[in-house]
């Protein structure tokens, strides 16, 4: 009997622990969303607009490496020994086209006219009374006169 009203005892016991207890208890409502913008709509404008910048970013660096890399290599191509030379032989050879075309206007026996084509293009000068006219004609036929005065030189 005894083992029977201490059952009943920790029944009871155990009841009004659990109802103590379940009155402490709270629950809130389990509730998933969504971290992409993409899925959850919130702020998606944004989302996208950072995911545009992020792409025009990466398509610009890749065109200036490019760039960067094709003006290396034309850097390197103009820096060769024979691309040296070359520029120094052009250098000399127009000096002395020039010098020679000075000769001829103010040398020992000056020309009063005379032509010269470089290249495609021709070069006439004409001397006057008191100026130099040069006229240049490029391949297209598009000319450039230069007029000089010759009267207001003074070393």
């Amino acid at each position: 009997m005894k083992l029977k009203k201490d059952k009943e005892l920790l029944v009871i016991s155990w009841t009004l622990l659990i109802i103590f207890f379940v009155s402490h208890i709270k629950a809130d409502q389990l509730i998933y969303s969504f971290k992409s913008p993409s899925f959850s709509g919130i702020n998606t404008s944004s989302h996208y607009l950072t995911i545009e910048n992020q792409e025009a970013t990466r398509k610009a660096t890749i065109k200036e490496e490019i760039k960067a890399y094709t003006d290396q290599l034309a850097r390197e191509a103009d820096n060769t020994t024979l691309a040296r030379f070359i520029r120094n032989l052009e250098s000399r050879i127009y000096a002395q086209l020039s010098r020679q075309m000075v000769e001829s206007l103010f040398g020992e026996t000056p020309q009063k006219e005379g032509k010269l084509t470089l290249e495609g293009n021709t070069i006439e000068y004409v001397v006057e009374a008191d100026t130099i006219t040069l006229t240049v004609t490029d391949e297209t036929g598009g000319t450039t006169n230069i007029t000089v005065p010759i009267g207001d030189f003074t070393f």
